[in-house]
């Protein structure tokens, strides 16, 4: 269909026609038509609305000063000002026009825009400083936009956009995020034993950083429990994941470990009872863990890793040595058999446990972390505390280290001279018959005489250790020992056998001829215990506190 044809009968064509002829339309104004056809654009009415006008038409300063948002144009080199909208008065009060603007506009030198503007005149680019709180007390975002002036100065329009309700949004977000984060550090921190035990043959510290305020607390931790007998318990791990739910999940497993620890089980098997309970507490929750345990008569960490970070020791000498085997996958797999490796630990060494924390970086092998830590261990010495603090200022741990970080160091002191005299040792072989019980009685009451206790500690010693062998002979096997140890702080008396059968205290009739001999230990120690032997057999101990004026 012909609309030209159309149009020319319709009301108004004759007037827009005439129109055309006093102003014939040119090219460049074809081209501003754009791609509509005439007949379409021309459509008859009588009711045309007035064109509207193009955007290099409309006054700049009516437009500014509408815009609700703040505006303000200095322009040369010391910035003086040309103008400011209306908004910009509403917040600031009216501004003198003609001074720089380090006077004309103090609100921006006290948020620290002059520099803005200068780098936005020098360079020709646009220059933004988000979200600043001006004196008003609202929040916003400046935009600093550089405008060419005829006469070569250069202008700069400062555009600020009011922003205080994202502003305040974030701050509501960020202060729950850190009284979260302030929640899941303190249930962290109350989780983790608050004092260390104190062995009597181990000196031991340890430290703990949470991650900083952008990250979300772990779940690591460290415990050091006292088996009895001079043995010490050490165990560290991570649980995978963060906040609230991993430092529950932690709580929960460092009190499974210390109650499975008074059983006096292989390293191997409380990692087998940790498996199982982790899985029970949250299918999707894994964690690593290495559990310790150190035996002066030894002379060696005995341990077990479920997926955990090799430990470290050093010896006497200054070399560090990597207990890298046997190491089973993370609690909560299930399905795996641990076992327990051994690593020497004798006087002069320190060892060390650790979380990822402290040696696993961005963009770093994990290995490079670990031999990092060699070689600052190495070099550390002086207490634990001490060894514990270089170790972690040397992997770059600072307030804002992007994950948490629990360092667990233990030494083997050397004692010698009078130190060495409050810790002694003592061994006999017992190779069973009617002579055994007599030979052990008079050889716990020499050992301690010689070590010059109490008249009545002495007579309780020899007592215990003749009841413990008693038992033996009556239901072990050889081989038999008899082994006295003291510290600073007990007197402490074993008897081994190859019978892995636990004694228990029982209550003994009347009528019994037997039965006494656990109950009587029991009733005079301080505390007794039993244990299976790694190699088969049993060991069943008791303990003596010394008083305090003792040598």
């Amino acid at each position: 269909m012909n609309f030209t044809r159309w149009s020319a009968r319709l009301p108004g064509t004759q007037r827009r026609a005439a129109a055309r002829a006093d102003h014939p339309v040119t090219a460049t104004d074809r081209r501003s038509e754009g791609s509509v056809p005439a007949a379409r654009a021309e459509r008859p009415t009588d009711d045309d609305p007035p064109p509207m006008p193009a955007v290099d038409e409309l006054p700049a300063r009516e437009v500014l000063d509408r815009v609700p948002a703040l505006v303000a144009l200095v322009h040369g080199p010391d910035h003086r000002l040309a103008y400011v909208n209306d908004a910009y008065k509403a917040a600031f009060g009216a501004r003198p026009i003609g001074l720089p603007a380090a006077e004309a506009l103090p609100e921006l030198r006290e948020l620290g825009l002059m520099p803005l503007l200068e780098q936005a005149q020098r360079s020709g680019k646009p220059r933004t400083l988000k979200s600043r709180k001006a004196p008003d007390g609202h929040s916003y975002t400046f935009t600093c936009t550089p405008v060419p002036e005829n006469h070569g100065e250069g202008a700069v329009l400062v555009f600020a956009t009011d922003v205080t309700d994202h502003a305040e949004a974030a701050e509501r977000l960020r202060a729950s995020e850190r009284r979260q984060r302030e929640t899941a550090v303190t249930l962290q921190r109350s989780l983790l034993p608050q004092e260390l035990e104190e062995p009597d043959d181990l000196r031991i510290a340890a430290t703990y950083h949470p991650g900083g305020t952008e990250a979300a607390v772990g779940g690591d931790w460290y415990d050091v429990i006292t088996l009895g007998g001079g043995r010490t318990a050490l165990v560290i791990g991570d649980v995978m994941g963060r906040g609230v739910r991993a430092a529950a999940v932690m709580g929960q497993l460092r009190t499974a470990v210390r109650a499975y620890a008074r059983l006096d089980l292989p390293p191997h098997e409380i990692l087998q009872l940790l498996d199982g309970l982790a899985m029970e507490i949250d299918a999707n929750q894994i964690a690593t863990c290495v559990y310790a345990i150190h035996d002066p008569n030894e002379g060696r960490l005995v341990y077990a890793s479920a997926g955990h970070l090799p430990i470290l020791v050093r010896d006497e000498s200054g070399t560090v040595l990597r207990a890298d085997e046997p190491t089973g996958p993370p609690l909560g797999t299930g399905g795996w058999m641990h076992a327990s490796g051994s690593i020497p630990l004798g006087p002069g060494a320190t060892a060390v446990l650790y979380t990822d924390g402290l040696v696993e970086r961005r963009n770093e092998d994990l290995d490079e972390g670990i031999a990092a830590l060699e070689r600052a261990l190495a070099g550390a010495t002086g207490t634990p505390q001490v060894v514990c603090d270089r170790l972690v200022r040397s992997a770059g741990v600072t307030a804002d280290h992007d994950d948490d970080v629990a360092v667990l160091v233990l030494q083997h002191p050397a004692r010698t001279g009078p130190d060495g005299e409050l810790f002694r040792n003592a061994a006999l072989e017992l190779l069973g018959g009617v002579e055994a019980a007599p030979r052990a009685r008079a050889f716990a009451s020499g050992v301690l005489t010689s070590w010059r206790f109490p008249t009545e500690l002495h007579d309780l010693g020899v007592l215990a250790a003749s009841e413990l062998v008693a038992n033996s002979l009556q239901h072990g096997i050889p081989p038999m020992r008899l082994r006295l140890r003291r510290t600073d702080r007990r007197l402490i008396i074993e008897v081994t056998d190859g019978d892995d059968h636990l004694p228990r205290r029982r209550r003994a009739e009347p009528a019994d001829e037997s039965g006494r001999g656990i109950a009587i230990v029991a009733t005079i120690a301080s505390s007794w215990g039993s244990r299976r032997t790694p190699g088969g057999g049993k060991a069943v101990w008791c303990e003596f506190l010394l008083p305090r004026s003792a040598d």
